[in-house]
């Protein structure tokens, strides 16, 4: 399974989604919320199996209401990362788990990282259902951090803490739980949205009469793919170029003619009204990467001469996302295509899973032709 930096759900389809197959203790969605009961003596909660990764990857979810303290002298919700084997009690990994806790008694939230059920250095501050609305917990190779948020955009890092071994050692084998429990008191619940999205996904039916001031003809098409080819003998005297094969197609609704802002040239009808194609880019950590995208346009008199290239990945598609590495200086733009080509040794520092878009640049005009993940498939051979 891949990592949990790809895992999303924004609650909206009032379905209990394949990836949360774990779930427990009479949870359900609705209202485009995730509702985890908090039941005295119960436990309930969201959790996926126990096949994704946590290394190097990156989750944020929030949480609209946490439990009320009531008569309990125990009420809490909470977001966790669990080991494998966790309740097996006599495991190399039981009770090995790192996350959140949002007491409702004592009203602090807890950023943990227990063994045996139990962190002696776990960090507290006062919770405020504001302030900290979203939390985030990622790992980057070296540590492992945990985040607050009040809008899912601005984080505050309460918490760093070198990565524990079992986050390394378990890859495919990790478990989110989203949970609730209280020992006493009047039954209520912690309500969860926006796990990985800010995107409420609000679909609006409506109606409207459109006139334009020109005629508009055939869509323009530019269509974006991928190819490689892997080559070797028995006596490894060819060199192997590992890439993936796919095919995008970025289509515009109609060919308009367009001034770029702030500059002279008009955009070329070709590429006028684009939207960028999806397209997720898996890199294999410590492989050397190559890429190449046909970006041929339904205009014979149109060429990218004078564009230039740029790309980055991101840890999230937000001003604040983090820049995981910029793929400007390995790009060129050959005739209709643009190459992308990262050295192996680049590509061995890259540990977190992101966001990434590809756009091509004349004077103050920009055209955005792909977007998606940035998916890290981690390195296991090493020098």
């Amino acid at each position: 399974m891949p990592s949990l930096s790809s895992l999303v759900d924004n609650f909206n389809d009032n379905v209990i989604a394949p990836d949360w197959g774990n779930a427990y203790g009479g949870v359900t969605e609705s209202g485009g919320k995730a509702h985890v009961p908090c039941v005295a003596g119960s436990y309930a909660g969201y959790q996926t199996s126990y096949t994704w990764t946590m290394a190097g990857a990156s989750f944020f979810v929030k949480v609209v209401t946490a439990p009320a303290a009531s008569t309990a002298t125990e009420a809490y919700c909470a977001v966790m990362v669990n080991a494998p084997g966790i309740n097996d009690n006599t495991g190399p990994t039981f009770g090995y788990r790192c996350g959140f806790t949002v007491n409702a008694v004592t009203g602090m939230l807890r950023m943990q990282s227990d063994t045996g059920y139990f962190d002696a250095g776990a960090v507290e501050i006062g919770y405020s259902p504001v302030t900290h609305a979203f939390l985030r917990l990622r790992e980057d190779g070296v540590n492992v951090y945990w985040d607050t948020s009040p809008d899912g955009t601005t984080w505050t890092n309460r918490r760093t803490l070198a990565t524990p071994a079992w986050i390394t050692a378990s890859v495919d084998q990790c478990a989110v739980d989203m949970s609730a429990h209280r020992d006493a008191g009047v039954t209520d619940e912690a309500t969860l949205d926006l796990f990985n999205t800010l995107s409420d996904g609000a679909v609006w039916n409506a109606s409207a009469t459109l006139s334009g001031d020109s005629s508009l003809t055939a869509a323009a098409q530019l269509v974006a793919s991928a190819s490689a080819e892997l080559a070797g003998d028995t006596t490894l005297t060819t060199a192997a170029i590992l890439t993936a094969n796919a095919t995008a197609t970025l289509t515009g609704e109609s060919e308009l003619s367009a001034a770029f802002a702030g500059g002279d040239d008009d955009l070329p009808e070709g590429v006028a009204g684009l939207a960028a194609g999806e397209w997720d880019l898996v890199i294999e950590q410590g492989a050397t990467f190559s890429q190449v995208f046909d970006c041929t346009v339904d205009d014979p008199d149109f060429t990218w001469a004078g564009f230039t290239a740029r790309a980055q990945i991101r840890s999230e598609a937000s001003p604040s996302g983090d820049l995981l590495l910029d793929l400007t200086s390995y790009l060129a733009i050959v005739g209709g295509t643009v190459t992308l080509n990262i050295p192996a040794a680049v590509t061995a520092t890259v540990t977190r899973n992101g966001r990434w878009d590809l756009e091509l640049v004349l004077g103050s005009g920009v055209v955005r032709l792909l977007k998606g993940k940035a998916i890290i498939d981690p390195e296991v051979t090493r020098e």
